[in-house]
């Protein structure tokens, strides 16, 4: 009989922060920015169509700059961590010893003693010196690893969704209520995402939702004024 009790697997979910991080701010965005811009047209007197028109353009020009912005910048730190890695298995070649010498150095600052460090950098060296390197001297690790790609999609996808709500609202609202029920629903949107994130990451909820309704409303309300300035200008 095997008294070797079982543990269940440990979830962990490091491995999604880089996608789940544009997700959320592409959601964000998507509802943010478009409900301003329909608020800020519908706003300034124009036809429902118009609005509508005004909104998908946004959508799609949104979307697209999510998703150039967010490949660019994880390329560039896909691009910093190769261009670190390829300098640390040149060093590994030509010094290990000095090396040997700086990861131990690394785990005696984590709280081995010096003999205790000297071995398990040995070990770990011998297993793979690079992968040793990277993760406890550069900080760089599987789990961390850059996805452009993937990155760019979740962006560009999850700021689709979220630009899809305001758009929604103006597509079933009278052409008078559209600048408000866009306006509520739009809030209302992002305090819901706003909770969600914060209840995923274990930040504290309601200051989250405050923060994000608060931010999203300023921003609808300071484009409809825009747009109701200028329209009567115009008009």
């Amino acid at each position: 009989m095997n008294s070797q009790v079982q543990m269940p697997p440990e979830r962990h979910f490091i491995d999604r922060i880089g996608w789940l991080r544009a997700a959320v701010l592409g959601a964000n965005d998507g509802i943010v920015s478009t409900a301003s811009l329909i608020a800020g047209v519908a706003s300034a007197g124009v036809s429902s169509n118009e609005v509508l028109l005004a909104g998908t353009a946004g959508l799609v020009a949104g979307a697209m700059s999510m998703a150039a912005g967010e490949y660019v910048s994880v390329s560039s730190q896909s691009d910093s961590e190769t261009a670190d890695l390829a300098r640390e298995s040149e060093e590994l070649h030509t010094q290990p010893k000095f090396e040997q010498r700086e990861l131990a150095d690394i785990y005696v600052k984590r709280g081995l003693d010096p003999d205790l460090a000297q071995k398990v950098a040995a070990q770990m060296m011998a297993k793979d010196a690079l992968k040793a390197h990277a993760r406890d001297e550069l900080g760089i690790s599987a789990a961390s690893e850059p996805h452009p790609i993937q990155a760019a999609l979740s962006s560009a996808t999850s700021f689709t969704v979220g630009a899809a709500l305001p758009l929604a609202a103006v597509v079933f609202s009278p052409q008078s209520w559209i600048a408000p029920n866009t306006t509520v629903i739009s809030v209302l949107a992002l305090g819901i995402l706003g909770g969600l994130s914060a209840s995923t990451g274990g930040a504290p909820v309601v200051r989250a939702v405050v923060r994000v309704m608060f931010w999203g409303a300023a921003a609808m309300a300071a484009t409809a004024a825009v747009g109701a300035l200028f329209g009567t200008n115009v008009a």
